[in-house]
């Protein structure tokens, strides 16, 4: 994924309004991420822990975000949950994340949901660069560029459906 600025993250959601996206918690450590190790950008909000947003690369290159929100996460969990972005499993570590459709949809109470992982580090998770312990990742016979492919794909999706009215 390309770096992005404050200012191409906010101009970039689909499913709030401006004052919205200008007031939303903005990472500060834009240029210590690493940008090409992510298939997108997500945050959960240090204010406020239901929220979290994504952002990715759409198909004409430009970036596109999504407001979501969280479930509670589930304190002393011990069954595993799989993502459906990554297909990463984890213990207590996927929440079902929840993003008003975009547009008047949205205003009418519409929204699209997924299991994500919680700290939406799925492209970290595929790579191996972040760890989720033990049997958090299925054996699989594709290379690691189809994984990232599906990855890419499912969030692509994800995203579009919550961008189509």
């Amino acid at each position: 994924m390309e770096p992005l600025t404050e200012q191409e993250i906010r101009a970039a959601f689909v499913n709030c309004t401006k004052g919205e996206a200008k007031r939303l918690s903005v990472p500060r450590d834009l240029a210590d991420r690493p940008w090409d190790d992510l298939d997108y950008l997500g945050w959960r909000d240090p204010q406020a822990p239901d929220r979290a947003y994504l952002v990715t690369e759409w198909r004409d290159g430009r970036p596109r975000a999504v407001a979501l929100r969280s479930s509670a996460p589930a304190f002393g969990q011990t069954r595993r949950s799989m993502c459906t972005m990554c297909l990463t499993t984890h213990s207590g570590g996927v929440s079902l994340m929840v993003a008003p459709k975009a547009g008047k949809a949205g205003q009418q109470g519409n929204s699209v949901g997924a299991y994500i992982c919680s700290d939406l580090a799925c492209s970290l998770y595929v790579r191996g660069k972040r760890d989720a312990g033990i049997g958090a990742r299925l054996h699989e016979t594709i290379t690691l560029e189809e994984k990232i492919r599906r990855t890419v794909a499912n969030v692509a999706a994800f995203v579009a459906k919550v961008s189509t009215a």
